[in-house]
């Protein structure tokens, strides 16, 4: 049995439009520690994150407390919306969650971002079997997955979850059969 420990980074600064360096707010720094204490106790082998400053700088503090490295993994990024920032991104989220392959120019489809997530996430399954891995993630990457594996997860939960920062999805693994999904929120470390 192999858990996956997938983190959606803390509260990100909104003002900086480069996906890319978009870092913590200052709240967010201090949830990244709430993650530390979540997986204070996990018996984590190994942490993988997208290369994006916000899910890196969440799974940071853990990494460092447990003298652990953390492999980055292109494919774990966030979708490319487009080459320009969106005001009106929860059209744009439905309209990708109603045709997973709707996307703008120069951006992503929903089906993209999950074949690509799935396609390393099984990459790390095979290769860490029985073990307990950390993968620093996003919202809408993260979301893809579970859509892979539970197909009622669609926009309707993806809302339920656009606000909660960080959010930390446990997914239990036999090989690659999914066992379970637990979610937990970092703010008061509750099982939801």
């Amino acid at each position: 049995m192999s858990k996956i420990y997938f983190v959606r980074h803390a509260t990100p600064d909104y003002s900086v439009h480069d996906d890319s360096i978009r870092p913590l707010t200052d709240k967010g720094v201090d949830d990244s520690k709430k993650v530390t204490e979540f997986l204070s106790d996990k018996d984590i082998h190994k942490i993988y994150s997208s290369p994006y400053k916000r899910s890196v700088d969440t799974v940071s503090d853990f990494a460092k407390k447990y003298n652990l490295d953390i492999e980055l993994i292109d494919d774990f990024r966030e979708r490319k919306i487009s080459d320009y920032w969106i005001d009106d991104f929860k059209s744009y989220s439905k309209n990708q969650w109603e045709d997973f392959d709707y996307k703008l120019e120069h951006g992503e489809s929903l089906r993209e971002v999950q074949v690509r997530n799935i396609n390393e996430l099984r990459k790390i399954l095979k290769n860490h079997s029985g073990e307990n891995i950390v993968i620093g993630t996003h919202g809408t990457a993260l979301s893809t997955i579970i859509n892979f594996y539970k197909s009622d997860f669609e926009y309707s939960e993806f809302k339920r979850i656009s606000g909660i920062m960080p959010w930390i999805v446990c997914i239990n693994f036999d090989n690659d059969r999914v066992v379970d999904i637990e979610e937990f929120i970092c703010e008061t470390i509750e099982f939801i």
